[in-house]
């Protein structure tokens, strides 16, 4: 496991001069800031069993962190650019991690795939404001399961603009998780369970889910 850690940091800092993957200003400790973010998760829920996707992977905050520190999960990570999924499969390829997979596709139309409804968790960070996240992640979660969202201190007020995704997609926040992160405070992990089928209907087509939020 550290191997794998030490791995994807020496590999993030290499391409991120590259391409900007995170904020290349004080990079060592901003990139130990995401990571330790994306592993907050692992105080409050055990992942072992669970058949995850990560929506919006980019750099692999949470998806890639998630999976380097619960072998016994599954991964999947969602991401449309070409360069991030080649840097996410180059990390998985020199690490030999068995328990994650990359897929280059927009989130629209996964989730009106034969991937619809098939995932126990759904993990997002730092993609979207919640009512359009709803939209994304789902879809692609089968009933009972769980969409995890990553937020900073105006998540209430994301959950209050939320409500009618909420409801009209069938979800519900039955859970937050709260934590600090190095100097920052206000750190939450929102947790939607899925309760009933999303309609069939939604997602929308590729782009309308962000231009015109439910």
């Amino acid at each position: 496991m550290e191997y794998n850690v030490k791995t994807y940091k020496e590999m993030l800092i290499e391409e991120n001069s590259r391409q900007n993957l995170v904020s290349r200003k004080s990079l060592p400790d901003e990139l130990e800031k995401h990571i330790e973010d994306s592993r907050s998760l692992l105080k409050f829920m055990d992942l072992k069993g669970s058949r995850v996707v990560d929506i919006g992977s980019g750099a692999g905050f949470p998806g890639l962190v998630l999976a380097i520190y619960c072998p016994e999960g599954e991964f999947l990570l969602l991401e449309s650019d070409l360069k991030k999924t080649e840097f996410l499969q180059a990390v998985i390829n020199r690490s030999g991690l068995k328990n994650c997979q990359v897929l280059r596709k927009r989130i629209e139309e996964v989730g009106r795939s034969e991937l619809r409804n098939s995932f126990d968790i759904c993990s997002c960070r730092a993609l979207a404001a919640m009512n359009v996240v709803l939209e994304y992640g789902l879809p692609l979660l089968r009933p009972g399961g769980k969409l995890l969202l990553w937020k900073g201190k105006n998540y209430l007020r994301e959950i209050e603009q939320a409500a009618n995704a909420l409801d009209i997609l069938g979800g519900k926040v039955v859970d937050i998780f709260t934590y600090s992160l190095m100097a920052e405070r206000d750190r939450a992990i929102v947790v939607v369970e899925k309760e009933r089928d999303t309609p069939a209907k939604y997602p929308r087509r590729v782009g309308i889910p962000a231009k015109r939020p439910l």
